[in-house]
């Protein structure tokens, strides 16, 4: 399925980095730079011949970070979920998570075969992102790449805007949780006049929050208003048979549709399972090089299934069952007891993952946006359960190649 660069880094005393190394992938992190073995600096492989090599595939998946949920992890350097579909010169970013988009932006760089310029032109290649839903754990870096882009490679006359595309306003609010014997209790709505916007209005509404910012660039340093450099919309869902509303069907039964396609990726999408968030979806990229699914945030969910039938790569979130138990024991409150139903419901365990591969016949299933963000690789290997293909444990920046 994947190609390999070669076994240029080896963590021998780390389950989680071989299993990486198996992904045929090659590690950008410093980290991964000074544990190359003594042949390899023997054979003098450096920064500039590794983006040479890499430059030499043309489809690649970048992993910028790779934690999920909206917490600042201890005991981990991974960052928030971000990753890449990288089509020669070409990109194409899902999620923006906490500090997810710098990391693609390095990755990006250290792939690139032009000048080292620090990061200054790292984006000038991308051409659209992809948002898979409105959590803040996937979407919280977005300032960051709307206004540090003007200085990274987005205010490119002659590539045009980047095209942002993402989930719609939801159009009611979500379900108050209520165990079952208990009365619900009304909960005010936060921002009453629009508590629901969808990506079209999110940035414009943080654009709007960094005006000062922004005409200050304009004026004193002579950059174009914000819509040359980005331009938002909302995925318009098809007419699904059974779908009635958020609240009562948010993963109705149905078949993957496009969103989007350019010279070099086609990109189609479907509903996952992540309620009460709505719409929350996958996406399928397919190159002339092969095929690859980002689940997004899900559930065990028979879309999921249909979108990845047939693809090279399914990149999967994960979530471990025994740091749930550990999070949440017997004795929980109103707030704990939702925010565990949540996880369980909206999320798909280790013990669940493999099957679901296996399923859409894939190749490859990468993991991706774990939670705990500090999950261990033992933790994760559980996910190899049912699964006859090749189990990759995905890194900050590690860059793998499509075939």
């Amino acid at each position: 399925m994947c190609g390999c660069l070669g076994e240029l880094f080896r963590h021998a005393s780390s389950r989680r980095s071989a299993l990486a190394a198996a992904a045929v992938g090659i590690s950008l992190t410093q980290a991964a730079y000074a544990a190359v073995t003594e042949a390899e600096r023997e054979a003098g492989e450096t920064r500039e011949a590794l983006a040479a090599a890499a430059q030499g595939a043309r489809t690649w998946l970048l992993f910028g970070g790779t934690a999920g949920g909206p917490s600042f992890w201890p005991n981990t350097d991974r960052m928030g979920v971000s990753s890449a579909v990288v089509v020669g010169d070409a990109a194409y970013i899902v999620d923006a998570g906490s500090g997810g988009i710098r990391r693609v932006a390095q990755g990006l760089e250290a792939m690139s075969t032009g000048p080292k310029l620090g990061n200054t032109q790292a984006l000038r290649g991308v051409r659209a992102m992809f948002l898979t839903h409105m959590h803040s754990d996937h979407t919280v870096d977005l300032p960051a790449l709307l206004l540090f882009g003007y200085y990274t490679g987005l205010d490119r006359p002659e590539r045009g805007a980047l095209q942002i595309y993402g989930p719609g306003p939801r159009g009611e609010m979500a379900p108050i949780f209520t165990p079952p014997g208990q009365v619900a209790k009304d909960v005010a709505a936060f921002s009453p006049g629009n508590p629901t916007p969808g990506t079209r209005e999110m940035i414009e509404l943080l654009l709007a929050a960094y005006a000062t910012d922004i005409n200050d660039r304009m004026r004193d340093n002579g950059k174009r208003p914000p819509e040359k450099l980005v331009q938002a919309h909302d995925i318009v869902l098809p007419k699904v048979d059974g779908f009635l509303s958020p609240n009562t069907t948010p993963s109705p039964v149905m078949e993957p549709f496009g969103v989007y396609e350019d010279d070099r990726v086609r990109v189609s999408a479907i509903l996952g399972q992540h309620a009460p968030i709505f719409p929350a979806f996958a996406y399928r990229f397919d190159t002339d090089e092969g095929s690859v699914v980002f689940s997004g945030d899900t559930g065990p969910c028979d879309n999921i299934v249909r979108l990845a039938a047939g693809a090279d790569v399914l990149v999967h979130e994960v979530i471990v069952t025994s740091y749930v138990d550990r999070a949440f024991p017997p004795g929980r409150d109103l707030v704990t007891d939702g925010l565990r139903a949540h996880l369980l419901s909206a999320h798909t365990s280790v013990e669940q993952v493999g099957e679901i591969a296996e399923r859409a016949g894939v190749d490859t299933l990468v993991l991706n946006h774990f939670v705990p963000g500090n999950a261990t690789a033992d933790e994760l290997l559980p996910a190899q359960r049912g699964f006859s293909g090749k189990l990759v444990i995905a890194e900050d920046l590690l860059a793998m190649k499509l075939r």
